[in-house]
């Protein structure tokens, strides 16, 4: 197979599939208004909902064009080096989120990630980060919104504004009227509808290659060849298809990107903070974990089965770009009807990604910089209803950046080098701080500053040609970490120049200081030793584990 253009040959049933869905998210964002009566409910769901819902939601959040398009686009280019953006690269840090740091976040009722800096340091940190995660948020919900635009114009010849603006009004719509459990309730549903989608690719797909040892043997033909089937071999060196060495891979993704990513991200935590009590909120990333152990089959494999029978793929521009291989595979096998239902898919997925870096957006652009900075006296209601003008704004801000995506072939590495500016820093100073308590408020703010600087100067040097790297992906690799030891550094210098807070201010902010209770709004049905975090974490770590041994 090659190009010949992406255009798929939808009929009534699969518009009609395509229907359903969007007047379904509209019914589900109408009914939630229903249960919105404070800011709380609005921005964090009344912290209401329990485990299994927000757990859901923690995951499909994730499910967006970063997950299914720059996933299959990286199996296809990278081989089953991919698999660790998973199981190294999410479900321990993950783990770490649901045991360690969700005390902090719940126990202290923080109302968001910038705002529990505020707490444990001071408010120019808490400023600063705000901002910083306002700017990401709208960045990357703007990946999501021109990957859709993108795809529904070569899927469906609908004009690109066309398809900027029914994506974004869809999701204005159900966000600004059903808050954050308008998008919760989405994500579940979308979660489902994502898997449905993808699940018909990867089976015809192997049906048509042989089966997976079929795959394997087309794979070591194909100009990845064997590497592309392993994903620890040849990393001793860069002499691999990531171009990546074990120590950026283990240091750079499995620990700084990973964990910044996972335990920062107020996208992420948002959903957590919304859970009912402090052991739904423990397990909410726990219970995300578990799906996202298997989510490489439907995309890793995908991108796999698209390079060795789509002709000609990893082109720098055109319609046989890696971004496409879930596109071209759709059109090369999915009849009618299984064709709407993925379409349909692909389409939630990017609609759960922007929904939830937009509900992030508005929730902190509210309490962390209106009410912060601009007007802290407001009503309730004034507050609900600044956050619905953020969620206009948020999505037509991020119309207007959705185009910075379109010099990215692979949207994975743009994605990956916004994470390295923002999210790598800020878990570094995090992290540092919630483990020394010692560490002042003037030192957590040049340390989060000095970070994102030294971490934009990797990439400006890199693209500018004055620092080499075997890819981009390396480069984020390594501008995580250096911004992460940057943030270190910094801290053991400024911390013994200046004053601490008092330690009577740190209690439920720091580890050791005492402040938190895990049990004391414990239901009685969370008290089985199954439902124990501890439990659930581990055994998400020992299948991560065991899941790399027959692809080592």
């Amino acid at each position: 197979m090659d190009g010949g253009g992406l255009r798929l040959s939808m009929n009534a049933l699969d518009y009609g599939i395509l229907t359903l869905y969007f007047v379904t998210v509209l019914g589900v964002g109408f009914a939630a208004r229903r249960a919105i009566r404070t800011s709380v409910d609005f921005f964090l769901s009344g912290r209401s909902l329990p485990a299994w819902v927000t757990g859901l939601a923690f995951v499909s959040a994730n499910l967006g064009a970063l997950e299914i398009i720059g996933m299959a686009a990286n199996g296809a280019q990278y081989g089953m080096m991919t698999l660790h953006y998973y199981w190294i690269g999410a479900v321990p840090a993950m783990v770490f989120l649901g045991i360690v740091m969700m005390p902090f976040y719940y126990g202290s009722r923080v109302r968001s990630v910038p705002e529990y800096l505020r707490l444990r340091f001071n408010r120019p940190t808490h400023l600063l980060n705000a901002i910083s995660f306002a700017v990401a948020q709208v960045l990357i919900a703007g990946v999501n919104l021109y990957a859709l635009a993108l795809i529904m114009q070569a899927l469906l010849g609908w004009p690109l504004w066309v398809a900027v603006l029914v994506g974004a009004v869809i999701v204005l719509a159900y966000i600004t009227v059903g808050g954050l459990s308008g998008a919760i309730y989405n994500e579940v549903l979308q979660f489902f509808v994502i898997i449905a989608g993808l699940v018909p690719i990867t089976v015809i797909g192997l049906v048509k290659v042989g089966g997976v040892s079929g795959l394997m043997d087309a794979v070591r033909e194909s100009p990845l060849g064997e590497a592309g089937l392993h994903a620890w071999q040849g990393t001793g060196g860069t002499d691999n298809p990531l171009g990546a060495h074990w120590i950026g891979i283990v240091f750079g993704l499995g620990f700084v990107l990973s964990f910044g990513y996972w335990t920062t991200n107020f996208a992420e935590v948002q959903r957590a903070l919304s859970a009912r009590n402090m052991s739904a909120a423990r397990r909410t990333p726990i219970i995300a974990a578990y799906p996202k152990l298997v989510i490489p089959v439907v995309t890793v494999i995908p991108g796999l089965i698209a390079l060795v029978t789509v002709h000609g793929l990893g082109a720098s521009e055109g319609d046989l770009v890696y971004n496409n291989a879930i596109p071209l595979l759709m059109r090369d096998l999915l009849p009618n009807g299984v064709l709407g239902v993925a379409v349909t898919g692909l389409i939630a997925s990017f609609m759960a990604g922007m929904a939830a870096n937009v509900s992030g957006f508005n929730t902190v652009f509210t309490y962390d910089i209106w009410q912060a900075y601009v007007r802290r006296d407001g009503s309730d209601e004034y507050y609900v209803r600044v956050g619905r003008i953020a969620t206009v704004g948020g999505v037509l801000i991020g119309i207007g950046t959705a185009f910075i995506a379109a010099g990215f072939s692979n949207i994975m590495n743009y994605i990956q080098a916004l994470f390295s500016l923002f999210n790598a820093p800020l878990f570094a100073t995090f992290i540092i701080g919630m483990f020394w308590k010692r560490m002042s408020p003037l030192a957590g703010f040049w340390s989060l500053l000095s970070g994102t600087v030294a971490a934009l100067a990797t990439y400006l040097l890199y693209k500018g040609g004055v620092l080499h790297f075997n890819s981009d992906l390396e480069e984020s690799f390594w501008g995580a970490g250096i911004a992460f030891a940057t943030v270190a550094v910094v801290a053991a210098i400024v911390t013994p120049l200046t004053r601490p807070k008092p330690d009577g201010e740190l209690q439920g902010l720091v580890y050791g200081m005492g402040g938190v209770d895990l049990k004391g709004d414990v239901l009685a049905g969370d008290r089985v030793w199954w439902r124990s975090p501890v439990l659930l974490g581990a055994i998400a770590l020992v299948l991560a584990v065991v899941l790399y041994i027959p692809v080592f």
